[in-house]
């Protein structure tokens, strides 16, 4: 099991979700709205900072980690304004089910 960890502009939540839920990825958090930076800059929902990022922390087996990545890269190069997407994959050592 691998923790991954995705940040989007908000506008662009639903895709990430769809990639999750296409992939059977069941167990995830998704935080929207949340004030961040980018390399486009900062994102606090403001007139001066306009926009926010959600973040989804996914609970992601082993062996579907490969076709999620391969999911979200398609969807970050298939446009300029997708650029800003990132996500880390960590390990999880530990898991209370």
């Amino acid at each position: 099991m691998k923790l991954m960890h995705i940040t989007i502009h908000f506008e662009y939540s639903d895709a990430i979700e769809a990639i999750l839920d296409n992939h059977e990825i069941r167990d995830y958090a998704r935080y929207a709205m949340r004030e961040g930076k980018d390399r486009d800059g900062k994102h606090y929902g403001s007139q001066v900072f306009p926009g926010n990022t959600t973040i989804f922390q996914a609970q992601v087996p082993e062996e579907k980690v490969e076709d999620v990545f391969a999911d979200l890269k398609k969807f970050r190069d298939a446009k300029p304004s997708h650029q800003h997407l990132e996500a880390l994959l960590l390990p999880v050592e530990k898991r209370l089910e």
